[in-house]
């Protein structure tokens, strides 16, 4: 905003010399006269466009935060609070693209004897299923029990193959099936956050038994895109309404907080735009106030009311224009600096440029139409019988 003056005077000098348009040369005369003059006018409007741009910075620092960069999206809920009919519904919920079941094996708490009993995390799902849970998966066949290695992982890297683990089935635990860690294995690569990174058994569902198994969890994988996740979170609501969902990777509480600091910028914006334009008008209307003996001499020596009106425009729009195209700019490196700063994977992001050329676009039109109606009226010559 303090090289705006200078700026102004600089490019208002130069178009002058070289315009031969009578408009255009008196429009940048008077700004070379009074270019500390625009600053007042146009302050107000050019600081909210760039803080539009560096408010984008704050939330895509905020949304990298709460929301995984995986571009899949698991939530876990707990098997034993969902009925059958429940879990086969979940299953068929809009969005969900893929649908398994995750089982501990059991340890017997009485025989530990402070040693460590191994344990494992079995994923019940068909092939088809795991390869759309996870980024590729090599070596799966349908049928068989097979062990899960993820290079990328340490999970069951200290597992033996011939380890026997026990999953317990039934409401009252009746039923043991134990299960042998097979040496022939998938190699698959989970996304960074995944509910399916902890297992290190694949179990197909036709070898477990009818009862439902302990421990268990029921996993849903979806799109990640935050419309989908919430389309996906009320489909739940709507099968299992008290049931305990656990988001993989997602801060619901950071979502909620974007969408509250989205409202609030959003209405800091508009506040913002209505202060600026009638701060705006108030400024032209004063500066053309200032201006009426000038204006007059200039209507009385045979300047037509268009002329002195596009004077008028011109005036504003030049300094306006060359404000928001710094505000812009500025207000990119400052999101970028902001985004560099703060650790964030994006440094440069031009999603919302066109959003904001646009309201720059839109800000020079109010300017143009504030500024048309002040050089309109009959000027009485009075003004000018000093001078």
């Amino acid at each position: 905003m303090l090289t705006l003056p200078l700026l102004s005077h600089a490019l208002a000098r130069r178009l002058a010399r070289s315009t031969r348009s009578l408009t255009l040369n008196l429009a940048m005369r008077r700004n070379e006269v009074e270019p500390g003059s625009t600053m007042r006018v146009v302050t107000g409007l050019v600081l909210l466009v760039f803080a539009a741009s560096l408010a984008q910075g704050v939330l895509i620092q905020l949304e990298q935060v709460t929301r995984p960069s995986a571009p899949v999206q698991d939530y876990s809920v707990p098997l034993a609070s969902l009925t059958p009919e429940q879990q086969r519904d979940l299953a068929g919920v809009q969005g969900v693209r893929a649908h398994a079941v995750t089982m501990d094996s059991w340890v017997d708490l009485e025989k530990l004897d402070g040693t460590l009993q191994e344990q494992a995390t079995a994923l019940v799902a068909t092939c088809d299923q795991l390869a759309r849970m996870v980024r590729r998966a090599e070596g799966c066949r349908d049928g068989k029990v097979m062990r899960l290695v993820d290079p990328n992982s340490s999970v069951g890297s200290d597992l033996t193959p011939g380890t026997s683990f026990p999953y317990r089935f039934g409401a009252a635990k009746a039923k043991t099936l134990n299960i042998t860690l097979p040496s022939e294995r998938i190699v698959y690569s989970a996304y960074p956050a995944s509910a399916v990174g902890n297992a290190v058994l694949l179990v197909p569902p036709s070898a477990l038994p009818a009862a439902r198994p302990d421990s268990a969890q029921l996993v849903l994988t979806s799109g990640s895109d935050p419309d989908r996740v919430r389309q996906v979170l009320d489909g739940i609501a709507a099968v299992a309404p008290i049931a305990e969902i656990e988001l993989i990777g997602v801060n619901i509480q950071g979502l909620e907080q974007i969408a509250v600091i989205e409202t609030l910028l959003a209405v800091g914006m508009i506040m913002g735009l209505v202060i600026g334009v009638a701060a705006f008008i108030v400024a032209a209307t004063d500066r053309a106030v200032e201006r009426r003996p000038q204006v007059t001499a200039i209507m009385l020596i045979g300047a037509r009311a268009r002329t002195v009106r596009t004077v008028q425009c011109v005036q504003v729009v030049l300094p306006l224009s060359i404000g928001l195209a710094l505000a812009l700019v500025t207000g990119k490196l400052a999101e970028s600096s902001y985004l560099i700063t703060g650790g964030s994977a994006v440094h440069w992001d031009v999603a919302g440029t066109p959003l904001l050329a646009l309201a720059a676009a839109g800000v020079v039109a109010v300017a143009i139409a504030g500024t048309l109606p002040l050089a309109g009226r009959r000027i009485d010559p009075e003004l000018i019988r000093r001078d």
